[in-house]
Order: structure tokens, then sequence, then C-alpha cells
């Protein structure tokens, strides 16, 4: 059931440019019982050899920014660490509503991509270094809590505010999260919240999807898929936000 459910996510990632674990943890929980903490410490570690193998395809291509990923990742590996104690300190239904609100986010920014352009003026020199250093300090925190790579705030931010091309920007946030999502997901592993058992088919699965969605995402309308994926996001990111509160349940 592991690997399917990262055949799955990976190829719906692949197919509208996003990772995994917005589909993954919904998958997880849903499908396999998982508790809220253990599915997005268990995605965090499958995303960060997808990362790995996501960098090096975008890398043969020179599409990525070696210099900036490590500027992202100087500041992200001390805030995912964060992230993740956040994430482990929140209860269950807080968890579930945050996550759920993350997911709404996300589809509104997955409709907005046609949209969103460079901005004027990118940010160069220093101002350039310190939205690359801040962008990893907020990305760091939610790669962490969220469980997620990161790339839906790294992308637009180095597109629109640094004035990287939208290919270079994905191959950069890919290397980016390699050891961002590492230590992520190593005080995940710490914490207890990632069930080790599922990875070996999680990994394979992923990846296999990635590259299958990304082969069908130049066959199929982007469009059509674009607002299918948002929407689907949407209805389970409202379900997440009526996620009962303890006093409740």
């Amino acid at each position: 059931m592991s690997i399917l459910i990262g055949l799955i996510a990976g190829l719906f990632g692949g197919l509208v440019g996003l990772g995994g674990g917005v589909v993954m943890i919904p998958l997880m929980v849903g499908v396999l019982r998982m508790g809220q903490h253990k599915a997005h410490g268990t995605s965090l570690v499958a995303l960060v050899f997808t990362g790995i193998a996501g960098a090096i395809t975008y890398a043969t291509k020179g599409a990525v920014d070696i210099t900036a990923s490590v500027l992202i990742a100087v500041t992200a590996i001390f805030t995912a660490r964060a992230g993740a104690r956040f994430a482990h300190a929140l209860a269950e239904w807080k968890l579930k509503r945050s996550f759920g609100a993350f997911l709404i986010i996300v589809s509104l920014l997955l409709l907005m991509k046609p949209y969103l352009s460079h901005g004027s003026q990118p940010a160069e020199g220093w101002i350039k270094i310190a939205v690359l250093l801040l962008t990893g300090i907020f990305t760091g925190f939610l790669s962490g809590m969220m469980g997620v790579g990161g790339g839906t705030i790294m992308v637009p931010a180095m597109v629109l505010l640094a004035g990287f091309s939208q290919h270079t920007a994905q191959g950069t946030s890919l290397l980016a999260m390699i050891p961002a999502g590492g230590v992520g997901a190593f005080t995940h592993l710490r914490l207890g919240n990632v069930e080790v058992k599922l990875i070996p088919g999680l990994i394979p699965g992923i990846l296999v999807g990635t590259f299958l969605g990304g082969t069908l995402a130049q066959i199929l309308s982007e469009t059509v898929l674009r607002i299918v994926f948002a929407v689907v996001l949407i209805w389970t990111g409202v379900k997440y936000l009526k996620a009962p509160s303890a006093s409740k349940s």
C-alpha cells in the first residue's frame, strides 16, 4: 500500500509541479489511519529522496543555482528543526486544521500560477542575498511543520523577488530542500513521528510517480490539471479545517 500511496503522490505532484507531500499526507491519514504527526514526519523523509533525484535531474540541464540553494539552506536547516518541534507540540486537531489551511493556500497559489510574473525590478546584490536567506527561514519552518518540501514558497519567492526563471527556481528549490528537509526529517524521527517501515515503499513509489506525472504533463492540458488538482486540495483542506477540537471529540 505504501508503494501505491507514493505512486499516487508522485503522479499528481509531477503533473502540476508540486511536491508529493500535499497528497501523501492525506492518503496516509485517510487510508492507513496514521496519526497526523506521523504522517508529516514520514512524508518529509520520503521527500528528501525526491529532492535528491529531482535536483540531479535539473542539474544535468544546468537549471540549478548552487549559490542560491546554499543561501536558502543555511537558514532553513535551523528553522526546519523548529518547525518539526512546533508540529510535535501541537494537538492532533490543531495540526489537522493548520494543514487544512496550508492546503487551501497551496491551491490558491496553484490557480494563480499563470498570472504570476517576474517582478519589475528583481532584487540584486545584498538585497537578493537577504531575500534568499529570509526565504530559507520561512520555508524551513514550513517544511518541518507541514512535512512538505517547501517549493510552494521557495519557487514563487525566487521567481517574483529574485528574478529567477521558473525552471531554475524549481531546480534550486529541490537542491535546497535536501539539507533542510533532512534536518526536519531527522528531528521528526527522533521525536517518534516517522513510520520507518513505510519508507522503503514510499520512496520508489513517489520517484516513479513523479517521472510518470512529469511525462503525462507534457501531453495533458496544464490548465485543466491545475484546476482539478486545486479543487481536490480545497475540498481536502476544508475537511481538515473541520477537524473537531479535543473538547468536541
